[in-house]
Order: structure tokens, then C-alpha cells, then sequence
């Protein structure tokens, strides 16, 4: 992977698959064009081919934002997948391939809203494992888990091939109804992450939050859903392991490989080495698998669907499930703030000023808010695999990343492409999921790099926060009754937040640092943040980040200079 760890993991950046630091190098120095000022002069370890403001050629641009579709293929997939049991959809092949046409359609959504108004970074959006685990916690609630059935396997047959009408539509009604509460938890949880963009809240937030808090949170995020992947993988362990081997072979063993290819700039070819293995990495096609079990989903399925908002229902709203749903958004918040700044890096640009961070967690809040309209049962937030991109493509326009959100919108509404994924079978998810949550976990251990581990303090809080984020939700899903205040909402509350391991590892992490004496330098915030105030002392000129069209209409007017997400506020330090 190209930028180290202190660029890649500031402020909890989740890193990209891959370890190597080594920079590919062309053969022949391309020279970046650029149409207009890009705010600062790209930094001297950054040979951009284009910066951030370039336009390339068109069929660059589908080249490329093709390929920054295949890297965030991997984490979006995954999402509906792993919501297809507890939603009750797990023999539904129509519904599973309905619900990765609209987290791709979404997700484009998202990505061309992110770079025309929010940061307008090259970083593209898609879904969250930050909503996995309280959603995972909301439907294990006693009223949502899914019905037994002793339905013999001709009845299922039928079901699955529509031709009974009467079980198929009670079946979609059983997955609506929890889609819809889990769309009702999104859309009213992810308010909060708009009143902290556009509020300006969100730098105040960051500064009772640390490593400390960080760590158990994202940790438990992938140490969470283990149970998820051996489920997949035990269906056999075998190809299972053979996806784990060409995962490991494509992203780390043949990571140095650089394979000669060609490229036309300048009205001249040019050879260069590219390290063709670590973006094309995590290959799900080519195994000694059975891919016909779930034939009849690409059959059945229609050539275009359009998605539209409310198409399962209309979302419901419960007190228990929008507190859960929160736990992810504080989280996606955190960690999407430390991708900015690592794809300002990776793309030439100055650090994001504070309008910028402010308009782009808003913009995610807004996303996210379009996930639940339009019903992906998740969110979205920044994929920090892509910005790892930006630095061996050396292509960091943000029109490629717009290329790329329009290529997510058109596979979207293509409605024989989301059914193709259903027919990957579930071993091979299994190996994808056993190096995808485990890579997560580990980004979540990374962010200890800035704290004291010598310090019998921080170690006594990371040990606590993390275990007790294990043992709590496991003793209150194995004690359903323990409960019972005789209130039902309150004890929904109770069971969700209690049941949601990155709240409770979070929310205790957060409280033993922030009361427990410690040195800022022993905390790890001090190192944490040092390095981005250093860099946010450089405002020569922030050009880059200003929305389209709209920078002389704001300058007539002095009341723009104190609304913390337009380009014309004015702070001590922009």
C-alpha cells in the first residue's frame, strides 16, 4: 500500500488491503496539466499524471472510475449480503439482488453528490460496516427475528420461483417490514451527522475523542461479525481457504509486481510499470465452485429496475433502534474526517480547511439519509481503499470519481447485474469476509500507533473497553428475558444499545480516557492530531475546495462568513 501509516491512518482512517510502501515509478515523467489553479503547488513526493482540477481524456475516465468501482466492490457487496439472514431474505434471491442494485445506485448517488458539494475530493462512497453491528443488534430484538418454517423443500422451490403468490408475498412482507425500521433508524440517526457538519460541531466533538475511544470501536466492528463469516466459510472450508490464499497472493505476495503496460499523453505513447496486483486484488470469479445454485435469480430477474425512494414501505421510527443506529454514525463521522485528510495528501491538495470537513460529514449525513430512502438497510461513509488508489494511479481528478459515481448509477439500474452476485457462492464470501473483517479490526488496533502501550493506564482502558464490548452483547443475547423494567420501549433500548458491541467498547473507552489523569502525550491525542494542525497552518490558497458557482454570490454578502460550511467562513485558522 502507497502512503504510510501516518497518512493513512490520521484521526482513524481505515487503510486499504495491502502493506507494501513502495511507490510505483514511471518509466517516463508525465508532466500534470491542469486547467486551472489547483490552491497550492503539489507536493514534491507527489508526481500526480493528474491533480485534482485535470479533466482526461473520456476514455481514461471510464478506464479508471471503472477501476475504483472493482476496489469498493468488495466492501459494498458484503453489506447486503451479511443483512440478507437477519432480514429474512435469505433464500430470496430477487430481494437480495434488489437490494445490491440500490446500494450500488446509491452509492453513485453519494459519490457525485461528495465530489460536487461536499469536500469535492476524489474520494468515492459507499456502504458502512459502522451500521452493520447495531443493525445486526436491532434485528435480534425478539419482535424481529424471522419466523420458523417446516415448509418442505418443494413449498421452498415454489417460493423461491414465484410461482406460489399467496407465500411470496407474505415472505416480502416479513423483509419490508424490518428493512423499513431499519430505514427509520438511518434516516433519523443521521441527522445527528448533519446538525455536526453544518453546526460546526464536529471539530468540538474531536476534542474529547481519541485512540483510546477509537481503537476498541472500530475493533469491534470487524471482531463482531466473525460470526457472519463462519457461517460462510463453513459451507466449505476448502474453497474457503483457497479464496483466503489468491486474496493473500494477489494483495501481498504479488504486490511488488509491476506489469509493463501502455499509456497516450501528450500526443505520444508512453510505457511505464504499473502494480497491476494491488488494485485488482480480492478476485471473487475463477473458483472450483458451483455457480448455478441461484441460476433462477438472473433469469427471473428483470433486464432494468429503477430504484426509487420508499419502494419497500415506508420507514418506521422506534426510540431503541435510532439511539443503536447512532453508535455507527459517530463512528463513520470519525473515521471518514481522517480519510479527508489522507486523500487532500494523496491528490496535492492543501489540508481540508474547516468548511470543508464541515460540509463533507453534512454531505455523508445526507447520503446517508438518501441510503434510507431509497431502502439499502445501510449508509455510506468514505472508502479509504480508494484514496489508497490515488497514489499508485497518480490520477487523483475528482472528474474520475465522478465518472465512477455515474458507472455505479447505470450497473444499478441494470437489473441482470445485481443478480449476477447472488450466484457467488457462500464459501467464497466466507474467504472474502474472513480477510475483509479482519482487516477492519486491525485498522481499528492501528490507531493505537500514536498512544503509550507502555502506560499501565491506557492498556488497563483498551483492555477493559475491548472485553466488555465482547462479553456484554454475548450475555445479554444468551439472557433474552434479563430485562424486564416494565416499560417494553425502555427495555428495547436497553437490550439494543447493550447488545451493539462497538457502543458499549466505544462509550466505555470514551469515559475512562476523557476521567481517568492522563498527559495528552500518554492519551495519544497530542501525536494524533499534531501532524494535521502542522498542515493546516498551510492556506496559501484553498481554491479547490470552493463550491461551483457559488463563490461570488457568497462574498457580497458578510452574514456567509459565519455559516461553518460555506467556503466564505472565517476562522482563526481556515
Amino acid at each position: 500500500m502507497h502512503p504510510t501509516k501516518e497518512e493513512n491512518i490520521e484521526l482513524g482512517i481505515k487503510p486499504a488491503f495491502g502493506g507494501s510502501d513502495e511507490q510505483p515509478q514511471l518509466t517516463d515523467t508525465v508532466e500534470p496539466h491542469t486547467d486551472e489553479p489547483l490552491g497550492r503547488a503539489v507536493d514534491e513526493c507527489v508526481d500526480l499524471v493528474y491533480s485534482l482540477n485535470d479533466r482526461p481524456p473520456w476514455y481514461l475516465c471510464i478506464l479508471l472510475g471503472f477501476q475504483h468501482y472493482v476496489l469498493a466492490f468488495g466492501g459494498i457487496i458484503a453489506v447486503p449480503l451479511i443483512l440478507a439472514e437477519p432480514l429474512c431474505i435469505a433464500d430470496n434471491n430477487e430481494a437480495k439482488s434488489n437490494l445490491i442494485s440500490t446500494i450500488f445506485f446509491v452509492s453513485g448517488l453519494c459519490t457525485l453528490l461528495q465530489t460536487t458539494v461536499g469536500t469535492r475530493l476524489p474520494i468515492l462512497q459507499g456502504g458502512t460496516f459502522s451500521f452493520i453491528t447495531p443493525t445486526l443488534a436491532i434485528l435480534a430484538l425478539p419482535k424481529w427475528q424471522c419466523p420458523a418454517t417446516n415448509a418442505p423443500a418443494t413449498q421452498s422451490m415454489q417460493l423461491l420461483n414465484g410461482t406460489t403468490p399467496v407465500l411470496r408475498e407474505h415472505s416480502d412482507e416479513i423483509w419490508m417490514s424490518r428493512i423499513c425500521e431499519i430505514q427509520g433508524a438511518i434516516l433519523v440517526a443521521s441527522l445527528v451527522q448533519i446538525v455536526l457538519g453544518l453546526s460546526g460541531l464536529v471539530g468540538f466533538v474531536l476534542k474529547y475523542i481519541g485512540p483510546l475511544a477509537i481503537a476498541p470501536t472500530i475493533t469491534l466492528i470487524g471482531l463482531s461479525l466473525f460470526i457472519e463469516a463462519g457461517k460462510k466459510c463453513g459451507s466449505h472450508w476448502g474453497i474457503a481457504a483457497l479464496t483466503v490464499c489468491l486474496i493473500l497472493l494477489f494483495s501481498q505476495y504479488l504486490s511488488k509486481v509491476h506489469v509493463p503496460m501502455i499509456s497516450y499523453k501528450d500526443k505520444r505513447w508512453k510505457v511505464f510499470q504499473y502494480p497491476l496486483f494491488k488494485l485488482f486484488s480480492s478476485n471473487q470469479y475463477g473458483f472450483s465452485a458451483r455457480t448455478d445454485i441461484n441460476l433462477n435469480a438472473l433469469t427471473n430477474s428483470p433486464w432494468f429496475r429503477m430504484p426509487y425512494p420508499g419502494q419497500w414501505g415506508i420507514p418506521t421510527v422506534s426510540l431503541s433502534s435510532v439511539l443503536g443506529m447512532m453508535a455507527g454514525v459517530l463512528a463513520s463521522t470519525i473515521e471518514s474526517i481522517g480519510d479527508y485528510y489522507a486523500c487532500a495528501r494523496l491528490s496535492g491538495a492543501p489540508p481540508p480547511p474547516i468548511h470543508a470537513i464541515n460540509r463533507g460529514i453534512a454531505v455523508e449525513g445526507m447520503g446517508c439519509i438518501l441510503a434510507a430512502l431509497w431502502g439499502t438497510g445501510n449508509g455510506t461513509t468514505s472508502y479509504s481503499q480508494n484514496i489508497a488508489a490515488l497514489g499508485i494511479t497518480k490520477v487523483s481528478s475528482r472528474l474520475v470519481l465522478q465518472t465512477t459515481g455515474v458507472l455505479m448509477i447505470a450497473l444499478g439500474v441494470f437489473g441482470k447485474f445485481g443478480a449476477v452476485f447472488i450466484t457467488i457462492p457462500d464459501p467464497v464470501i466466507g474467504g472474502m469476509f474472513l480477510v475483509m473483517f479482519g482487516m477492519i479490526a486491525a485498522v481499528g488496533i492501528s490507531n493505537l500507533q500514536h498512544v503509550d502501550l507502555n502506560s499501565s493506564r491506557n492498556l488497563l482502558i483498551l483492555g477493559f473497553s475491548t472485553f466488555s464490548g465482547l462479553v456484554l452483547p454475548t450475555w445479554f443475547r444468551s439472557n433474552p428475558g434479563i430485562i424486564d423494567t416494565g416499560i417494553k420501549e425502555l427495555d428495547q433500548v436497553i437490550i439494543v444499545l447493550f447488545t451493539t458491541h462497538m457502543f458499549i467498547g466505544g462509550i466505555f473507552g470514551f469515559l475512562l480516557d476523557n476521567t481517568i489523569p492522563g498527559t495528552e502525550k500518554e492519551r495519544g491525542i497530542k501525536n494524533w492530531q499534531e501532524k494535521v494542525r502542522e498542515d493546516g497552518l498551510n492556506t496559501s490558497d484553498l481554491s479547490c475546495y470552493d463550491i461551483p458557482y457559488c463563490n461570488r454570490f457568497l462574498k457580497r454578502f458578510k452574514c456567509f462568513q459565519y455559516v461553518p460550511f460555506l467556503p466564505s467562513y472565517k476562522t482563526s485558522n481556515k
